[in-house]
């Protein structure tokens, strides 16, 4: 039985996440915001009222964790919006910050927050997406989630260059387009599809692959 810690766990891949987790007999520590009525009844450990952009919130669930090791720290908390080249206003320059906030800034808090509950063998998988890859980038737009997820990605590989000596791998991975709250439910995979994949990919991937982009169906992604 392995101990993951999910961020974003209330609602969509998180909650998919948690439930697959939770199904296969592991043990989940489920950290959201509000963790509303679908989440308390996984039967996962919830930690609600963290918000991933928040010092001190951060610092309080790693407080509460003292004495738990973690096999799979899993990062999944993230915001999208769109913003269209011509009418970005300061709203839209707004709403980019608030994504370099949460989609980069928030993962590389709670690793580092966490790391006490690390060990050798633990990996931490950060859910970022294709939408990063300066290579697969061919329509342009939605400049704060693009940025923000390139920059995580570049998060990702500085934190596998870190913890290799520790023996701890580091994996970057795109879930799909998910059909979730964040795009309308307008995805072409469902979330209990997308986790299982990414489940399987935190499985098979070590050491040999830290630092590595995956698509959560088994491909390598460009950078």
């Amino acid at each position: 039985m392995k101990t993951v810690l999910i961020t974003g766990a209330n609602r969509g891949i998180g909650l998919a996440l948690t439930r697959h987790y939770l199904d296969r007999g592991d043990k989940v520590i489920a950290v959201c915001r509000d963790a509303g009525d679908a989440l308390p009844s996984t039967g996962a450990r919830v930690e609600s009222g963290v918000d991933v952009t928040d010092a001190g919130a951060v610092a309080a669930l790693a407080r509460r964790l003292e004495g738990v090791e973690l096999d799979v720290l899993l990062l999944n908390a993230g915001v999208l919006t769109r913003e269209s080249l011509g009418s970005i206003d300061e709203a839209g320059f707004e709403a980019m910050r608030r994504q370099f906030e949460v989609n980069t800034i928030a993962p590389l808090r709670v690793a580092q927050a966490l790391l006490p509950r690390l060990r050798e063998g633990s990996k931490i998988a950060i859910i970022t997406s294709r939408m990063g890859s300066m290579t697969d980038n061919g329509s342009g737009g939605s400049y704060g989630y693009r940025a923000s997820k390139a920059a995580v990605n570049a998060v990702g590989k500085s934190l596998s260059v870190d913890l290799a000596p520790r023996g701890i791998a580091v994996l970057l991975l795109h879930p799909g387009y998910v059909a979730t709250d964040m795009v309308g439910n307008r995805g072409d995979v469902q979330p209990s599809e997308a986790a299982a994949g990414l489940v399987e990919r935190i499985d098979e991937l070590g050491m040999e692959d830290t630092g590595s982009f995956w698509h959560a169906k088994g491909d390598p992604l460009p950078w």
